[in-house]
C-alpha cells in the first residue's frame, strides 16, 4: 500500500473515476468528483460511465471527458465483449491517468482498474463483494468499503478522498441547470400551459420492477393533489416507461403533461429545477431533482431511506412498516432491496398526506422568506 502522504498533488494532472451504474450513483459520484477538482485544482478529470449518461456528464459538468462502457453482456457475444474490453482499455491506457478511482467495485470495473494501470489507483478493501479466490486486487490506495460521515450512500463514494487524504469541502450533490436545458424547459412549460415552480413532476418508474409503486396509485394520488392544492402533474421518465406513463394517463382524471420517452436528460434536469416539488420512487430523478434544490416525496420499499433518501432538500420519505406480510411472495427475493415488492403496501392516502405535507412546508417557507 503506497504512503498518500508523500504524493506531491501538483503532480496529478488527469483522474479517472470509474463509475459505470444508474444515474443515481452518478449524481452522487459528481459530489466525489467536486472535491476532487479542489484538491487537484491542475488535473483534467474523466469519468468512465455507462454510454447513456456521457452527454449528461459532460453538459453538467460532473467531469471534463466522459467514456462510454456498457458493462452489461446482454445481447453480445463473449468474442465482442473480449474486442470491447481490449478497445477501452487501449484507449484508457493511452490517456496515461495518473490516478484512477473505482467506485462502480464491480468484477467488470476491477479488471478495467487493473488493465489501466495507473501510478495511483484506489479501490475499495474489503470489496462490496468479496473477491473470488482467482481475482486480484488492482488497488494500491485503499479507502474504506462503507464510507465515512454517514450511513447514507453517499459517504461510501466519497470515502476515496479520506484515502487520499483529503478532507472533504463540499458534502451535497449540486447540479446546475444548463442554458440549453433551461431553453429546453421554459419550450416544454409554455407549450403545456404550466408555470414555472407551480407544477408537480411526478416519475413512476424505478430501475427495477419492484421499487415501482402501483400506476394507478400515482394516479390517484395526482388527482387528489390537484383537488386540494390546484397543482398540476408533469410526467417524467424515460422511453422504457411508456407503459407506465399510459397506465396513469389511462385512470387520472386531472389534467395531466407527459415528457416521458421526450426530453434529454439536459432538459430533463431543468423541468425538475422549474418544479414545485417531485414527487416518486426511490431512483435517478429522484436523486436529480434534490441535486437541483426541488423539495421531494420519495417511495421507499426495501431500501432504506437514510442510506438512499434525497440529500439538502426539504423531503418526505414514505416506506411501509418492515418486516412486512409478503405483497409478492411468488415474486420476492428476500434481503434483496430490488428484488422485492414492499413499495406496493404504501396505501394512497399515505402518499397523498406526505405530497401536502411537503406542499404546505414549501409554501410556508416561501412565505416566511417573502416576510
Amino acid at each position: 500500500m503506497l504512503n498518500i502522504s508523500m504524493v506531491d498533488r501538483q503532480t496529478i494532472k488527469s483522474i479517472l473515476v470509474i463509475q459505470t451504474k444508474y444515474i443515481g450513483d452518478v449524481i452522487l459520484t459528481s459530489v466525489l468528483v467536486r472535491n476532487l477538482r479542489l484538491a487537484y485544482p491542475n488535473a483534467a478529470i474523466a469519468m468512465l460511465c455507462a454510454p447513456g449518461l456521457r452527454d449528461f456528464v459532460v453538459s453538467q459538468n460532473i467531469a471534463d471527458v466522459a467514456i462510454g462502457f456498457e458493462r452489461r453482456s446482454a445481447g453480445r457475444s463473449l468474442l465482442q465483449r473480449v474486442k470491447e474490453y481490449s478497445c477501452l482499455v487501449a484507449d484508457l491506457r493511452r490517456r496515461k491517468f495518473d490516478l484512477t478511482i473505482d467506485v462502480a467495485d464491480s468484477k467488470t470495473s476491477r479488471i478495467v482498474h487493473r488493465s489501466i494501470g495507473a501510478p495511483l489507483r484506489v479501490g475499495y478493501n474489503p470489496p462490496e463483494r468479496p473477491l473470488k479466490f482467482w481475482e486480484v486486487q488492482p488497488a494500491n490506495i485503499f479507502a474504506e468499503a462503507f464510507g465515512h460521515g454517514g450511513a447514507h450512500y453517499l459517504y461510501r463514494y466519497l470515502s476515496p478522498l479520506k484515502a487520499l487524504g483529503i478532507e472533504p469541502r463540499e458534502v451535497t450533490p449540486r447540479l446546475e441547470p444548463t442554458p440549453v436545458g433551461r431553453s429546453a424547459s421554459a419550450r416544454v412549460l409554455t407549450r403545456s400551459n404550466l408555470a414555472i415552480k407551480a407544477f408537480v413532476a411526478v416519475h413512476a418508474g424505478a430501475s427495477f420492477e419492484g421499487r415501482r409503486w402501483q400506476p394507478e396509485r400515482f394516479a390517484a394520488v395526482i388527482d387528489e393533489v390537484y383537488i386540494t392544492t390546484g397543482l398540476r402533474s408533469l410526467l417524467v421518465g424515460g422511453p422504457d416507461e411508456r407503459a407506465t406513463e399510459q397506465a396513469i394517463l389511462n385512470v387520472a382524471m386531472s389534467p395531466l403533461v407527459s415528457v416521458v420517452g421526450k426530453v434529454s436528460l439536459e432538459t430533463l434536469t431543468a423541468l425538475l429545477a422549474d418544479a414545485f416539488i417531485f414527487l416518486g420512487n426511490e431512483s435517478g430523478p429522484m436523486h436529480m431533482a434534490a441535486s437541483v434544490g426541488t423539495p421531494v416525496v420519495g417511495l421507499y420499499g426495501l431500501t432504506p431511506p437514510d442510506v438512499w433518501g434525497p440529500l439538502g432538500v426539504l423531503h418526505r420519505t414514505v416506506e411501509p412498516p418492515l418486516p412486512c406480510q409478503c405483497v409478492a411472495p411468488d415474486l420476492c427475493k428476500p434481503g434483496n432491496p430490488g428484488g422485492v415488492y414492499c413499495v406496493h403496501r404504501l396505501p394512497v392516502a399515505k402518499v397523498a398526506q406526505a405530497t401536502r405535507d411537503l406542499i404546505d412546508a414549501v409554501r410556508r417557507q416561501a412565505n416566511e422568506t417573502a416576510n
